[in-house]
């Protein structure tokens, strides 16, 4: 198989490529990436000399076109992903999630390229704490710009399927933790603040509830999707891992050996959902796949130590993300631990 695999110097999509590269070695890989603030080809080092790299954007429908040409599959990782960001400034998010999305489509249309898209379960919104979990046919309820986004390109996806014959299937997937996670996003800022003695920081009480799962199970059933899944469908991606954000806050904290109310509460951000939860049984009874990191503990712990080994990976990052936090407006305590 020949595939591109869009946003792949991203956090999922890196770890997709290693996944492809060390378990699928007849698989061709290309790799497209805007190396945005969020993408990070240094990521890619330990496969550079097994995979073939292209510096360009998504929404380029005549570098798409030609790219897609030449593969036999496509999987689209790339996208602005960051909530806080797209409230900042939503156009970016239009831009990459829609008409990079649109481009794909064109082009896998043109060339009858198999298609995997992968999403978020933040299209459905947001549940109340005895809700039932998303499922494949859960109504689309977006509260940010993101997730608004993503719910525009999912449903792309699903026209062009429907109305166009693309081979296409989808994924929504739970919160992602594991290596080369940007230092913006949740579990890796507080780690990274750990490792630098600052205390965690926590938005509002802490009370929201995420569906987490390791980065390498979802990639796992991407690949699962993308060969055996049926064309038209999409699968719910989770590894029943309802945590709220003071559990995983407290979680990180006990692995540093820290007290458990070692760290700050922030301001909480508009339109901040609840709850989501992942009803994963049509990709386990249709595909037989399975979490592999059952216990949020052990992956978590894994995920910490590759933080530790990696500091000249994430470390250049670290303060200009922090400043951005600083420059929207979160009041925070930089308290160092003696």
């Amino acid at each position: 198989m020949r595939l591109l695999v869009t946003g792949g110097a991203g956090f999922i999509g890196a770890n997709f490529v290693h996944h492809t590269v060390s378990n699928h070695p007849e698989t061709t890989v290309t790799v497209l990436d805007a190396l945005t603030y969020a993408g990070n080809r240094a990521s890619l080092d330990p496969v550079a000399d097994r995979i073939d790299f292209v510096h360009g954007d998504v929404a380029d429908l005549d570098l798409v076109d030609d790219l897609v040409g030449r593969v036999d599959a496509v999987v689209h990782f790339a996208a602005e992903s960051h909530n806080d960001n797209s409230l900042a400034e939503p156009w970016p998010f239009v831009q990459s999630n829609i008409i990079g999305t649109y481009a794909l489509l064109q082009a896998v249309r043109r060339h009858d390229v198999r298609y995997h898209h992968v999403s978020t379960d933040e299209v459905y919104g947001d549940l109340s704490p005895q809700a039932q979990a998303f499922t494949e046919t859960t109504p689309y309820n977006p509260s940010s710009p993101y997730s608004a986004t993503k719910a525009s390109s999912d449903l792309l996806v699903r026209a062009w399927s429907r109305s166009f014959g693309v081979r296409a299937t989808i994924s929504n997937c739970g919160n992602n933790y594991g290596p080369y996670q940007h230092v913006e996003k949740f579990i890796p800022r507080q780690i990274t603040n750990l490792i630098d003695g600052v205390r965690p920081r926590l938005y509002g009480a802490g009370h929201q509830i995420r569906d987490w799962i390791h980065v390498d199970d979802h990639n796992r059933a991407v690949w699962e999707i993308l060969h055996r899944g049926r064309v038209g469908q999409t699968y719910l991606i989770g590894a029943d891992g309802e945590l709220d954000n003071k559990s995983v806050v407290r979680s990180i904290l006990a692995a540093f050996g820290w007290d458990p109310d070692d760290f700050d509460h922030v301001t909480d951000r508009p339109g901040h959902d609840r709850r989501y939860a992942i009803d994963a049984s049509l990709l386990r009874s249709e595909l037989g796949w399975q979490p592999r990191y059952v216990d949020f503990r052990t992956g978590l712990a894994a995920t910490i130590q590759w933080y530790r080994d990696n500091e000249s990976w994430w470390r250049p990052a670290k303060a200009d993300t922090e400043r951005a936090y600083r420059e929207a407006g979160e009041r925070i305590c930089f308290a160092v631990r003696d």
